[in-house]
Parts: C-alpha cells; sequence; structure tokens
C-alpha cells in the first residue's frame, strides 16, 4: 500500500501561484510514477501532468504545460506541482496519485493509489 497526502491548495486570484504537495509514505517512493489529476464541479477527472521514477520524463496536459511544473524529491518522498499564472478554469479538487506502471501515465487507469485530494479556487 501506498499513502499519499496532498497539501498546498487554496484561494488565489487569477494570475497568482500555488505549490501543491504529495507526500508518500508506505513503499518505496522512487519505484512508482507519480501524477496530478484534477476534477471541477460537474466534470470528469482529468489528467494534469505526470512525473517517472526517476524524474527525468514529465508529461502535461496542454492547456498547464507552460504554466505548470512537475518535480519529485525521491529522498523527501514528495511530488510537487508548481501552478503558475492561475486562472478560474484551474479550479478544482486536485488528486495526487502512484503507479507501479512506467506507461500510460496521462491514464487514471493505468494509478493504483490515490490522495483524498486539496481543493485549488482560482477567482477572477
Amino acid at each position: 500500500q501506498v499513502q499519499l497526502v496532498e497539501s498546498g491548495g487554496g484561494l488565489v486570484q487569477a494570475g497568482g501561484s500555488l505549490r501543491l504537495s504529495c507526500a508518500a509514505s508506505g513503499r518505496t517512493f522512487s519505484n512508482y510514477a507519480m501524477g496530478w489529476f484534477r476534477q471541477a464541479p460537474g466534470k470528469e477527472r482529468e489528467f494534469v501532468a505526470a512525473i517517472s521514477r526517476g524524474g527525468g520524463t514529465t508529461f502535461y496536459e496542454n492547456s498547464v504545460k507552460v504554466r505548470f511544473t512537475i518535480s519529485r524529491d525521491n529522498a523527501k518522498n514528495t511530488v510537487y506541482l508548481q501552478m503558475n499564472r492561475l486562472k478560474p478554469e484551474d479550479t478544482a479538487v486536485y488528486y495526487c496519485a502512484a503507479t507501479a506502471d512506467v506507461l500510460g501515465l496521462k491514464l487514471i487507469r493505468t494509478y493504483d493509489y490515490w490522495g483524498q485530494g486539496t481543493q485549488v479556487t482560482v477567482s477572477s
């Protein structure tokens, strides 16, 4: 089992920044690729960003590609999502997830473990 706990969400004005953190415990963190997903009210959960086990490869959803940065610190068992130039449409609950797979990192079904989510609200 892998336990994931997100933090760092909150209320921010459009154009502002937030950094989300996801602390992992329970298994060897570096054995897992990590992803961030989000779910807005009335919408399906969607992919935001993912990072490979060693951190050398990253993936982004197109609308966040130049504004968000995913990173990880395997020594601290933590994955981060730096979000800049936030927009009201970024408002959602953000979830981190872990998978032992190396492929399909943009797909919800690839992930085995999920955090409880952290709310991000961007006001206009």
